[in-house]
């Protein structure tokens, strides 16, 4: 079943409505499905070059919208499936130690997971089950999904197909590195 909709997200670069797909691929992705929008959007903008930066503004605030979403999933869900569970294991002190450490540096794990491999939608709910305040939730979301799309973007626009190959395979390993060497380097400054 992956691999069909795999198929099926990768088919719509081709349809005349590739960019509304995009938003709606962006926009689901964020919350529930499974196959990230770059699938679609790297043959789209090799496909047209010259609207390289409006398909990542569309990726951008389809996937951000979808992520608000996904909070709300958690904000909702959590009170009524989540804590009667955890009550249920008497662990439900545990999250609220969880939720405080969490809130605390909430902002970074959507940045981290915004322009990771890391999956979005794990903490678009996670943010919205420990009640992360939305403005902060937002401008995390907008600056991490910014980042990702429009260096994508950026990358296919200057250099065309011959990149295209390095941003599907080896992309999400270098934001990775770069996240790592960015938390590492704040680390070494705070306990210098």
């Amino acid at each position: 079943m992956l691999k069909r909709l795999y198929d099926w997200t990768l088919s719509m670069a081709q349809h005349p409505r590739a960019l509304w797909a995009l938003a709606l691929v962006a926009f689901i992705e964020s919350s529930v499905f499974p196959i990230p929008p770059d699938i679609l959007m790297i043959p789209l903008i090799v496909a047209r070059p010259k609207d390289a930066f409006k398909i990542a503004f569309v990726a951008t605030l389809a996937s951000v919208a979808g992520g608000m979403l996904g909070y709300f999933i958690g904000y909702g869900a959590f009170e009524t499936i989540g804590r009667p569970v955890l009550e249920f294991y008497g662990k439900d002190a545990y999250f609220d130690e969880f939720k405080e450490t969490y809130n605390q540096y909430g902002a970074w794990a959507v940045l981290i997971a915004g322009v990771t491999p890391f999956p979005y939608k794990v903490i678009t709910i996670l943010s919205g089950a420990t009640a992360l305040s939305l403005p902060v939730f937002i401008a995390a979301s907008v600056v991490a999904r910014a980042l990702r799309f429009f260096i994508v973007a950026a990358l296919l626009w200057k250099f065309g197909e011959p990149i295209r190959d390095f941003i599907e395979k080896r992309l999400g390993l270098m934001f990775t590195l770069f996240i790592i060497l960015l938390v590492g380097g704040f680390a070494v400054v705070k306990f210098l």
